[in-house]
């Protein structure tokens, strides 16, 4: 962890939402994935914070944030994050996100293109028939009655450690039951990015490799030659990485996903990103 660390809450958009920021440079915002915290890109955060003011929040219910009274949506949690870049004052900061967070951050980019400078959207399916019946069976079973069964996982544990309110566990499975219990298609939503995406995978992820190809293909990738000069990769700037032997349960903290990170968000840097 960054000596630069602090740890606020932000009063934004009706929710009391915290916040953490670490190292120096260009703005960051970084939105863990569901269940989580920002605690969870530990293993990570470090080597982004080395060229980077990496801002950590808690989405609504999660970490150190508690809940209030609406739904689990992505796109009001979206509206969070971009009253809190308008609290901080960034300057069209990158925003990063992983499974939930990844939901989070696209409806950023979609809702507020012109706060976001480049987007990465990790382990985050467009559509409900992206994964597997049996993994939509399960989705559809997390509720209150299953915090019992879940009171020796990390993810309660990481929970009631630092919660406001660590009674509402039960809450929060609920309204994700509830959110993940809805059909949604964002195929429209992404073909209209107007900001430099980079789409991220493991190659064993909860959506198989091919979704995330065809997601590349509605940003203009992946349908010609590259070319010598880069000049046929994707008009807007995109970008596709499948991570090798990652899943959706370890790619948020692995060194892989920064280096791609990086590579994107510091194109300047870079010379195969556009």
């Amino acid at each position: 962890m960054s000596d630069t660390t602090t740890g606020r809450y932000a009063d934004v958009n009706g929710i009391s939402l915290y916040y953490e920021t670490h190292g120096t440079g260009r703005p960051l915002v970084l939105l863990h994935g569901g269940l989580g915290s920002g605690e969870m890109f530990g293993p990570i955060l470090p080597t982004l914070a080395e060229r980077h003011q990496v801002i950590l929040p808690d989405l609504q219910a999660h970490g150190r944030t508690a809940d209030i009274d609406r739904p689990i949506d992505i796109a009001l949690m979206a509206d969070d994050v971009a009253a809190l870049i308008d609290h901080l004052g960034l300057d069209r900061p990158d925003v990063v996100g992983y499974s939930l967070g990844g939901g989070v951050a696209l409806q950023v980019a979609v809702r507020h293109p012109e706060k976001v400078g480049r987007l990465v959207t990790a382990s985050a399916h467009i559509s409900t028939d992206a994964i597997p019946a049996e993994m939509r069976e399960q989705q559809g079973q997390v509720n209150a009655a299953a915090a019992e069964f879940m009171k020796e996982t990390p993810m309660y544990q990481s929970y009631v450690r630092v919660a406001p309110r660590p009674e509402d566990f039960p809450r929060l499975l609920d309204k994700i039951g509830e959110a993940m219990s809805h059909d949604f298609d964002l195929t429209e939503e992404v073909r209209g990015l107007q900001v430099p995406t980079l789409i991220v995978a493991g190659d064993a992820d909860m959506a198989p490799p091919s979704h995330y190809v065809e997601v590349f293909k509605l940003l203009d990738g992946g349908l010609r030659d590259g070319g010598w000069m880069g000049e046929g990769r994707p008009k807007g700037g995109h970008a596709l990485a499948i991570l090798p032997g990652l899943t959706h349960y370890n790619l948020f903290a692995s060194p892989l996903f920064a280096a791609v990170t990086l590579a994107f968000v510091d194109p300047e840097e870079q010379a195969w990103v556009g």
